[in-house]
């Protein structure tokens, strides 16, 4: 049976519907593209190729027996060696890839360091670990007990200067991995750190129950006198930061039990770009405490 042609009108009627379909994706293309301008009007860190000449990255797998899982290990190796260097554990936040973390800006970065770079390990966890022991495994203890001493033997570091830091879920690890080796580390850094002033407040799969938050809250630790850190602290995060008031009261209870932080807020969101611009300046705080850290047994002997 044949298609009975259309009527004019009913010709011109379907004209008109395919120009408005046009002129609708047009419109929805263009307001893409704006959106995305705008999302875009703090620049990306642009990185010449020559600034990071002579790092390397290298991964390898370690099998975990407190996470029971492979696990592998991303490592970024300044230029000149490794061989009795300090050590950089910098943990991701949640769900970043560490190949990101350990692009451009850290590589520069290290460069730009010379003799005082650390080598850089940034340990794996099932993405939203937070950092600490609990039903999904024992990620704290596999940092502490397997991560870093595996990273000290292959590259050769010096097993007594250790620093520790994170982004975001990697800044609350970093402090609350610390609370439990209060002195291990030579330095701890908490960038755009996510911090709960109470188990209500955090965030769904963080924790097991409010009595695991309780155990591992670096917020409380400081407050109840539990931990005093004697080694160079820091704090920062943008101005438009979702966990800001937590760090404040963070920053304030440690000021109040006497330790010294060095706390900045900077310009910025909660996001990539941001941790960008100011790698250097982490990388920096880190070389620099690492380089004038001594054991504490050495240090208590003077």
């Amino acid at each position: 049976m044949r298609e009975r042609p259309l009527s004019p009108a009913a010709r011109a009627l379907r004209r008109g519907t395919a120009a408005l379909l046009a002129l609708a994706l047009l419109a929805t293309v263009a307001a893409l593209i704006a959106r995305e301008g705008r999302g875009s009007a703090l620049p990306e860190v642009a990185v010449p190729a020559a600034a990071t000449k002579g790092t390397e990255l290298v991964r390898y797998a370690l099998r975990s027996r407190y996470a029971q899982r492979r696990l592998v290990q991303t490592v970024v190796t300044p230029p000149g060696g490794t061989a009795g260097r300090p050590l950089l554990v910098f943990l991701r936040g949640k769900g970043m890839d560490p190949a990101r973390i350990a692009g451009d800006p850290m590589r520069a970065a290290l460069t730009k360091l010379g003799a005082k770079a650390p080598v850089v390990l940034l340990p794996t966890d099932d993405g939203g670990s937070y950092w600490h022991d609990r039903q999904t495994g024992r990620w704290g203890t596999y940092v502490l007990r397997e991560a870093i001493p595996e990273a000290i033997r292959r590259f050769g570091l010096d097993p007594d200067r250790v620093a520790i830091g994170g982004i975001s879920m990697g800044g609350f690890g970093a402090y609350s991995l610390a609370r439990r080796a209060p002195t291990r580390f030579c330095a701890i850094g908490g960038h755009s750190a996510a911090l709960w002033t109470s188990p209500s407040a955090t965030a769904p799969g963080a924790f097991d129950d409010a009595a695991d938050f309780r155990r591992n809250d670096p917020l409380r630790a400081v407050r109840l006198g539990r931990v005093r850190w004697r080694v160079p602290l820091w704090l920062d995060a943008g101005t438009a930061d979702p966990f800001k008031a937590a760090q404040q009261r963070f920053r304030a209870a440690l000021v109040a039990r006497g330790m010294t932080v060095r706390a900045h807020r900077w310009r910025g969101g909660h996001e990539p770009r941001y941790w960008d611009r100011h790698m250097a300046g982490y990388l920096r705080f880190y070389a620099d405490a690492l380089a004038g850290c001594r054991p504490a047994a050495e240090a208590a002997g003077r």
